[in-house]
């Protein structure tokens, strides 16, 4: 592909991906308040529809990334963004002449056949730029992830008093409609061989997962996802343990949610330089023990200000450390199940989403603190399986390109 063309790609599909990202965010976080406005008054019936409603999604995607990425094998992955984001804007639009939270809970389970579509824009970057820069690609794209939740509360915040809740859907709606054109406009799905559509058949599946090393970084992506995820059930109770007033608690929160967001970004931009410098084992491993001595700090001498220094470290440690597992995971795909093993690595993402709040939840009940404890101690395991296991080769394409090991 053009080098120019290239950029384009890689820059609409970050585009794409935080765009949507902000959309996301700008209603999700008041979902309570607008299942409240639906007519629901027990607290305890509104905590347990947010909780399914906001399951839906990504139990349902977990199940179904992976066979979209099989089309988008066979068809291009461009086809299948414009679909899942064409689904976003249906069913947010639809959230927004809702009358009782079932309903919000089918459409977010309905949603989830077609989501996903964050890993898709990464498989599209990815697949746009040249092997040696696919870990800038991913970067840029997962900065756009990172930054749009980042952004998106603050101008849910702002806009719900203006416009109401039910209006905020419509106006996420908006945001999945813009995210769309730059995909239509932009994007330009790669030249790709003959036999590569032609080998994305039957098997498909098995042989992503016989690749060496693939099934690592599964875990890997899986074991990152968990803990990064796994501070949103107890911070703002942490917040107040500490000694916050009860007054000024949903803002602090709201900072240490900012801060983690905005670092885990610089993160992302930050793994491919120590990647041109450093072997994807090294980023991996420093970047997790890095990541667990911050937590640990926060059990040993926990305070706001330790909290707030913690979750900087930690998210650009572990900003880092994703981006440099998928650049090795989709290294080692070969061109014909290419979306296929990033719809897989979807999976292992969102399994992390749905186990890491119910796990923090837990083991929360015997104390805030063995949270991040549990989070250092899954770091460290991380960190011995990259030691022990981590393997990343160039793929064997079509031409028959000999793998390389990098032990």
């Amino acid at each position: 592909m053009e080098p120019r063309q290239s950029r384009r790609n890689i820059l609409a599909a970050a585009a794409a991906g935080g765009i949507g990202f902000t959309g996301f965010t700008l209603v999700m976080p008041f979902l309570p308040l607008y299942i409240a406005e639906l007519g629901t008054t027990d607290v305890g019936e509104i905590a347990m529809w947010t909780g399914l409603t906001l399951g839906a999604t990504p139990t349902v995607t977990a199940i179904s990334a992976p066979f979209w990425g099989r089309v988008g094998d066979k068809y291009g992955t461009k086809l299948l963004v414009i679909r899942s984001l064409t689904a976003f804007i249906l069913t947010k639009a639809a959230m927004a002449f809702v009358t009782a939270p079932w309903q919000l809970f089918a459409l977010r389970a309905l949603l989830g056949v077609f989501a996903g579509y964050g890993a898709l824009t990464m498989s599209m970057a990815a697949q746009s730029a040249p092997r040696e820069k696919m870990a800038q690609a991913i970067g840029m794209v997962q900065t756009g992830h990172r930054l749009g939740p980042a952004m998106g509360p603050v101008i849910g915040g702002l806009l719900a008093p203006w416009v109401g809740l039910r209006n905020s859907f419509l106006v996420a709606a908006l945001f999945y409609a813009a995210a769309l054109l730059v995909v239509l406009v932009a994007y330009q799905e790669p030249p790709r061989r003959p036999s590569a559509q032609a080998r994305a058949g039957r098997g498909a599946f098995g042989e992503v997962l016989r690749l060496p090393g693939f099934l690592l970084a599964l875990f890997v992506i899986f074991g990152l996802q968990t803990v990064d995820r796994s501070f949103g059930p107890v911070l703002p109770l942490f917040v107040q343990q500490v000694g916050v007033d009860a007054a000024r608690i949903p803002f602090v929160a709201g900072v240490l949610f900012s801060l983690g967001a905005v670092s885990a970004a610089f993160g992302s931009q930050l793994g491919p330089r120590l990647l041109a410098r450093r072997t994807a084992k090294a980023v991996l491993v420093t970047g997790t023990l890095i990541a667990a001595v911050a937590l640990a700090a926060i059990v040993i001498a926990p305070s706001v200000w330790v909290l707030g220094v913690a979750i900087v470290i930690a998210g650009t440690a572990m900003g880092a450390g994703t981006t440099t597992i998928y650049s090795v995971a989709g290294g080692l795909l070969p061109s014909h199940v290419h979306a296929t093993g990033f719809g897989i690595m979807t999976t292992a993402s969102l399994m992390g989403l749905a186990v890491s709040p119910i796990a923090a939840g837990i083991i929360g009940a015997n104390g805030l603190r063995m949270v991040f404890v549990a989070d250092v101690m899954l770091l460290f395991v991380l960190a011995l399986f990259v030691v022990r296991g981590l393997r990343t080769r160039a793929t064997a394409d079509e031409a028959g390109d000999p793998a390389l090991a990098d032990p």
